[in-house]
């Protein structure tokens, strides 16, 4: 192979190549020379190596170059964005949707409306980056344009991660071996303390602590909400986050809004709760399907925040005190006078 006919990827050096994708490492194994690249790596190959490897030279060197070019992709995903734009369809009774609305990086979004009104349908619509093809028949816009048929369907580097709001989890892993796994994927540099990190950052938004020892399929619903909350923000590459009503999760609401935002993403959040509706810089009011209104929190919205958040916590106090075995003989301030009993 003449120098001038080597792919850039290729041009990598054996310990760069195997600290990018794990794949490499395994397939390369131990090597006396981790300085040499890759394609003079495969110059040093006879027929009995391609034996072994099961591979003919032109298979192993397009095998190679897939996986180099799939984990530079992972590690630099061209999943950046400066706005998500939605475009009207029609409601239920296929009237027009009177709707055109531009959203940016760092903006939280929340989507109300009743049981039934169609909240579910319009992050499915951006969810799927519908182009008209759904029942809302509403369009997506990623920066202005109808975005490209591989960036809707792909498997990896995607536009949007959907939080559901069943998370349960069927997979026979550790937590740890599966936070391991994306780092993995991602080519984070040291997928150990990246796991590490995201556990202990799922850990401050669950009711419930965890370990990396725990079972995925011991999870709570909480603490499976709260570990893919935690993993969105710190691993995943996606800049559209869509959350189902966060407040059946169990966790704490507002860091995980806000770890959310600090990774600089837009968040769409689906909810019943009025203190998340006030937190978003806008809520998108659902009736009969289609988008009825799009309001701006008010600056006398924010205002009575805070009232809402102490009557919450106090709220927060008698669930945990109940589901410690205490008994209410009376109601405690500020909802009455203080009377437990242990």
């Amino acid at each position: 192979m003449s120098a001038h006919m080597i792919p850039p990827a290729l041009s990598l050096r054996l310990d760069e190549a195997q600290r990018l994708n794990p794949a490499v490492a395994a397939l390369i194994g131990s090597t006396p020379k981790p300085d040499l690249s890759l394609a003079g790596w495969l110059d040093t190959l006879d027929t009995s190596d391609f034996d072994r490897l099961k591979f003919s030279r032109v298979e192993l060197e397009a095998h190679l170059l897939a996986l180099i070019l799939e984990a530079q992709g992972l590690r630099n995903p061209v999943t950046r964005i400066d706005s998500l734009r939605i475009l009207g369809g029609r409601d239920k009774t296929g009237l027009a949707e009177n709707l055109d609305l531009t959203l940016r990086p760092g903006a939280i979004v929340s989507v109300v409306g009743p049981t039934g009104s169609g909240k579910s349908r319009l992050l499915h619509d951006i969810e799927c980056l519908a182009q008209g093809d759904t029942p809302s028949g509403r369009r997506i816009l990623i920066d202005g344009e109808v975005p490209e048929p591989v960036r809707r369907w792909a498997a990896s580097g995607k536009l949007v991660a959907q939080l559901s709001q069943n998370m349960n989890f069927v997979v026979d892993l550790t937590v740890g071996d599966f936070v391991e796994m994306h780092a993995e994927c991602r080519a984070v540099d040291n997928p150990e303390q990246a796991a590490a990190e995201v556990i202990a950052c799922a850990n401050r938004l669950a009711g419930e602590k965890f370990s990396a020892a725990t079972s995925l399929t011991q999870l709570s619903g909480g603490q499976s909400r709260a570990l893919m909350i935690a993993d969105v923000a710190l691993l995943s590459t996606s800049p559209i986050v869509l959350i189902d009503e966060i407040e059946n999760a169990g966790i704490n609401r507002r860091q995980a809004l806000d770890l959310l935002v600090a990774s600089d993403k837009i968040v769409l959040m689906s909810t019943h709760d009025p203190i998340l509706a006030l937190h978003a810089h806008k809520r998108i009011v659902i009736a009969a399907g289609a988008v009825s209104e799009v309001i701006e929190t008010s600056e006398a919205e924010r205002a009575h925040l805070a009232t809402l958040e102490h009557f919450d916590r106090r709220m927060s106090e008698l669930r945990e005190k109940l589901r410690h075995g205490a008994r209410l003989d009376a109601l405690p301030l500020p909802f009455g006078t203080a009377s437990w009993t242990p």
